[in-house]
């Protein structure tokens, strides 16, 4: 979704990807299987421009591609503070530090990336109709959409966004069937106008707390990977409500 916002920074634009989501795009598509047919790809097109938002395409990888195409500009999205062989760096975090990476002068922090639809439903007044916004990622890889859902009273009305990719979504599914004041939304296109619909947020210190930021909701993040780390100690330093773990009785007091 980050590659799709920086896209208008280019007249004409490709994606390359493993995926064959063309329903997400407005640009043409080309589906490869691995990085070797990536750089087919990209010895056929001849771009001025390469921009890889991918974090299995690797140091090796980056190596390879300058070997073969030296005068093409490769640009990398990175916000993990990883060893690059490329041209440009590109980190979007709100937590960004370019004096992290090894070699700082080729690193290019510009700010968060936000969706269209963002800016538009900020400028919607919209009924709060929610007490709770909840999103702890897409495969909620800790499994803690129920504990939460557990902790807060059924007065509040609650929204949960979660995808098909969270392995644990049929257990959450006959959690919430019977719930009342509990509503489910999966793969949901309408996160901003959730957002918008709601008092408070609970979340993960992911990309999503730039959105969650822009739409100026109060938030409290939990982490629940390592790779949520730089942006956990930002939220910290900066006096925004954080949890490093789960805990119901901490999560309460943040209410």
């Amino acid at each position: 979704m980050r590659s799709l916002v920086y896209a208008k920074n280019f007249n004409e634009v490709i994606f390359i990807s493993k995926s064959n989501e063309q329903k997400f795009l407005k640009y043409p598509l080309l589906t490869i299987k691995n990085e070797d047919e990536f750089f087919v790809h990209v010895e056929n097109l001849k771009p001025k421009n390469v921009v890889v938002d991918n974090y299995d395409f690797t140091h090796k990888h980056e190596q390879k591609f300058k070997k073969l195409f030296p005068h093409i500009k490769l640009s990398v999205f990175d916000d993990d503070y990883r060893e690059h062989f490329c041209d440009e760096i590109i980190n979007h975090n709100i937590s960004a530090d370019k004096n992290r990476y090894k070699n700082p002068d080729i690193v290019k922090i510009i700010p968060p990336l936000i969706r269209e639809e963002f800016h538009k439903e900020k400028s919607i007044k919209r009924e709060k109709i929610y007490d709770i916004f909840i999103s702890m990622g897409g495969t909620d890889s800790t499994n803690i959409n129920i504990p939460i859902l557990k902790t807060l009273s059924n007065s509040l009305h609650i929204s949960i966004v979660t995808t098909n990719a969270n392995q644990n979504l049929e257990e959450l599914k006959k959690y919430v069937n019977y719930k009342k004041n509990i509503s489910l939304h999966i793969d949901s296109k309408n996160i901003a106008k959730l957002l918008n619909q709601s008092r408070f947020a609970i979340i993960t210190p992911s990309v999503i707390i730039h959105e969650v930021l822009f739409m100026k909701v109060p938030f409290l993040a939990i982490k629940t990977a390592s790779n949520q780390d730089d942006i956990y100690k930002y939220l910290k330093k900066n006096r925004y409500k954080v949890l490093e773990n789960f805990d119901k009785n901490e999560l309460l007091k943040c209410l």
